[in-house]
C-alpha cells in the first residue's frame, strides 16, 4: 500500500511540475528578473565573428542568457516606431549553427521591470538566425524569446523613440 501511495503522489507531483516548465521553459526565462538589456560596446566574441572583415570588429551586440545566440545591432539604437532613415537591423548568430536551415521564431513581450504589459508580439524570421528587421510596437524594454532548430534562448532589447 506504501508502494501505491508513493506511486501516486510522485504522479501527482509530475503532473503538476511538468506543465509549468514545458510552458514557460527555465525559470531564469521567465519574468521574475527585471527587464534589462545589456548592450555590449567591444570586440565581437569569436564565435560571432564569421563575415566580418579586421581581427577584433566592435559593433553594438547582445547576447542570449544561456549563450546559445548572440545579436548583432546595425540598427544601434533600436527604435520604436521605426525611424524614417534607419532601420532596426540585428543580425542573429547562434553559436553552433545548424545542419539544416530552421526558422528563428521570436516572441517579443513588452515589460515594465518583472511585470508583462500588453499581448505578446511575434515574429518569424523563415531562413532562421541571421540578418533580420525586427519592429515593435512601442518604445520600451521588451524581452525576446528565441526559438530555433530544437533551441531556446532569451534576452532583453530596449527600443526608444526616434529623434525628429
Amino acid at each position: 500500500m506504501l508502494n501505491r501511495s508513493l506511486g501516486v503522489a510522485l504522479v501527482a507531483l509530475a503532473a503538476t511540475v511538468i506543465p509549468l516548465s514545458a510552458a514557460g521553459g527555465d525559470a531564469r526565462e521567465g519574468a521574475a528578473a527585471p527587464c534589462a538589456a545589456t548592450v555590449h560596446h567591444g570586440v565581437l566574441p569569436v564565435w560571432m565573428r564569421g563575415g566580418f572583415s579586421g581581427g577584433k570588429p566592435r559593433i553594438p551586440y547582445v547576447l542570449g542568457k544561456r549563450g546559445a545566440i548572440g545579436g548583432v545591432l546595425f540598427g544601434f539604437p533600436l527604435n520604436a516606431p521605426p525611424a524614417e532613415h534607419k532601420n532596426n537591423k540585428i543580425l542573429w548568430v547562434p553559436r553552433r549553427l545548424s545542419k539544416s536551415v530552421a526558422a528563428l521564431w521570436i516572441r517579443l513581450q513588452q515589460m515594465d521591470g518583472t511585470k508583462a504589459v500588453g499581448a505578446p508580439v511575434r515574429r518569424i524570421i523563415t531562413t532562421g538566425p541571421g540578418p533580420s528587421y525586427v519592429d515593435v510596437p512601442a518604445a520600451g524594454c521588451w524581452r525576446l524569446t528565441l526559438s530555433w532548430s530544437g533551441r531556446r534562448d532569451t534576452l532583453d532589447l530596449v527600443y526608444v523613440p526616434p529623434k525628429s
